[in-house]
């Protein structure tokens, strides 16, 4: 299938400058556009922000709006005498900009739109050595950095950057490629196996500033470049680790979060897997049964199951795995499982009760529901309701007629109202009424996480700088706060209970004091308190 693509059309005068443009880097600065695409059957398909949803085949398209930057030297006899810095953007603009050490530099304004614009740097200097980022200007008010260049004007030459597409390890059906990226164009690559003093392949890049190298055995590689064939090669990459399995890592399969696991016969629900590479097929199963229900996908790494008009033996275990498009690929080992549960309410509700018996526990204490049904030999779900949606927060099957669910360790976002149910675990496949509420409040806030530098020292201009925000409860946004502002300037939802919050390009002006802390969106908006503040110095500052 083939699109016709309508890219925005070179602006006649030039946008209003974005502020974010006009300062400093800020983190929130994202890739992507929105574009319109016209395919077969006139189906339209807007691109937003590089994720599409295609109507037709199901798949998504990615388009990159971050721009390219690359150095161009006179001589690569030598690199450093006359140095040109030429940023390269994926759409037409009238504004280029140059950043170095994580400050922006001049604005450019063109008089004609365009897609390219050279920086000349000249012989490299005390003021002209740095850390190379560029970005331009678009319709949206949006922009993006582009990759690093590094300028040292002195010997070695700086490290490439090694990663592995599509992933870091081969199998039967894929073609796994490491992809050496340098700031310099026309060098040649070099990529060597840790070990092996015999492996060495060697790649011309005249054109370009990169190379791929197919891998075909594990180990751990590097790569470096040379200028000419007598010059010595650049700083290696860092290390990249190539595994060889027989069969594929597992998926991730997740349940609609709206419900989470607790139906009614009759209604309807989807499931989503998602693999760690594109281009796959997949399948759902609910044990060793393979279910044929209708997909749909927006993106091609994953897919959504659709689950329509439920029936009570529908409940169960489900998993799901995928397959490189090759008949004699293997398939990847199951994903974790995802539960549903069915209850029609036929049967008597069950008894919900708590210990210790007080419904406002201390923080951080252990608190016991117990689920009591009027017979053994079924499957037992606490549910816990808040936000005007049900979610199963457990799920056990006890030999006797009582089921314990522990909640460990109690905070405020354990504040809520649950219930239990109980299903068959053979025909007829009935299930029980709910139980009558119990109301669980626990004052406070949320506790306390910590945060720590993932560096040491004085951060250096035009690096990143990792900080780790450890706390207490999955599922929850981190936000990164720094001293005076408002807007956070990092953030980042997971579902575990700890995220690495990046300050990307770190300039003089990222210089101060950070907390971080996390917010729990269900059963409701909670903020936790704030860490204890890191303070980040920038080296020359």
């Amino acid at each position: 299938m083939s699109c016709e693509v309508s890219a925005p059309r070179p602006p006649s005068t030039a946008p209003t400058l974005p502020a974010a443009l006009a300062g400093p880097y800020h983190p929130a600065d994202t890739p992507g556009v929105a574009l319109r695409l016209t395919c077969p059957h006139g189906w339209p398909l807007l691109l937003l922000w590089g994720l599409a949803l295609n109507p037709v085949t199901e798949e998504a398209i990615f388009f990159d709006t971050r721009p390219t930057l690359w150095a161009e030297v006179e001589s690569l006899l030598e690199p450093w005498a006359n140095v040109t810095l030429t940023c390269q953007s994926p759409l037409w603009t009238l504004e280029f900009q140059l950043l170095k050490d994580g400050v922006a530099q001049e604005l450019v304004h063109l008089g004609s739109p365009a897609t390219e614009y050279r920086f000349p740097l000249g012989a490299v200097t005390g003021d002209t050595r740095g850390l190379y980022r560029c970005r331009y200007s678009m319709d949206s008010g949006r922009t993006s950095l582009s990759n690093l260049v590094e300028v040292t004007g002195a010997e070695p030459l700086p490290p490439p950057l090694l990663s592995t597409k599509p992933v870091p390890w081969i199998t039967r059906g894929l073609n796994t490629t490491l992809l050496c990226l340098g700031g310099l164009r026309g060098v040649t690559f070099l990529l060597r196996r840790e070990g092996d003093d015999q492996f060495l392949e060697v790649a011309e890049a005249p054109e370009d500033t990169q190379a791929t190298f197919p891998v075909h055995r594990a180990g751990n590689y590097s790569c470096s470049y040379r200028t000419h064939a007598s010059g010595a090669p650049s700083e290696p990459s860092a290390t990249v680790t190539i595994e060889e399995l027989a069969t594929p890592p597992p998926p991730t399969l997740t349940l609609d979060s709206g419900f989470a696991g607790l139906l009614r016969p009759g209604s309807r629900t989807t499931l989503t897997c998602v693999a760690p590479l594109s281009g796959v097929d997949f399948q759902l199963r609910r044990g060793e049964e393979v279910l044929q229900v209708p997909m749909a996908s927006t993106s091609p790494d994953r897919v959504f199951f659709q689950l329509n008009t439920l029936a009570p033996g529908d409940g169960g275990v489900y998993t799901c795995r995928y397959r490189l498009r090759d008949e004699l690929a293997p398939w990847s080992l199951d994903s974790a499982p995802a539960e549903l549960v069915l209850s029609d309410g036929t049967l008597p509700a069950p008894e919900l009760s708590a210990e210790p018996a007080t419904l406002r526990p201390e923080p951080g204490t252990l608190v016991q529901l117990r689920c009591r049904a009027p017979r053994a030999g079924v499957r037992f779900a606490l549910v816990r309701e808040g936000a005007g949606q049900r979610r199963v927060h457990g799920l056990l099957s006890p030999a006797g007629t009582e089921a314990h669910f522990e909640l460990r360790d109690v905070s405020a976002v354990d504040s809520a109202n649950y219930s239990c149910v109980y299903t068959d675990t053979a025909p007829p496949l009935a299930g029980s009424a709910p139980s009558a509420p119990v109301e669980l409040r626990v004052d406070g806030p949320l506790p306390r996480p910590r945060l720590r530098p993932l560096w040491t020292g004085a951060v250096t201009p035009g690096r990143d700088a990792v900080l780790r925000c450890e706390g207490h409860v999955p599922d929850v946004s981190f936000l990164l706060l720094r001293s005076g502002e408002e807007e956070p300037s990092a953030v980042v939802w997971t579902t575990h209970p700890s995220a690495d919050l990046v300050l990307t390009y770190v300039g003089p002006q990222h210089a101060g004091n950070y907390s971080c802390g996390y917010r729990s969106n269900w059963p409701h908006s909670l903020l936790s308190q704030l860490s204890d503040p890191v303070e980040l110095q920038v080296a020359g500052g």
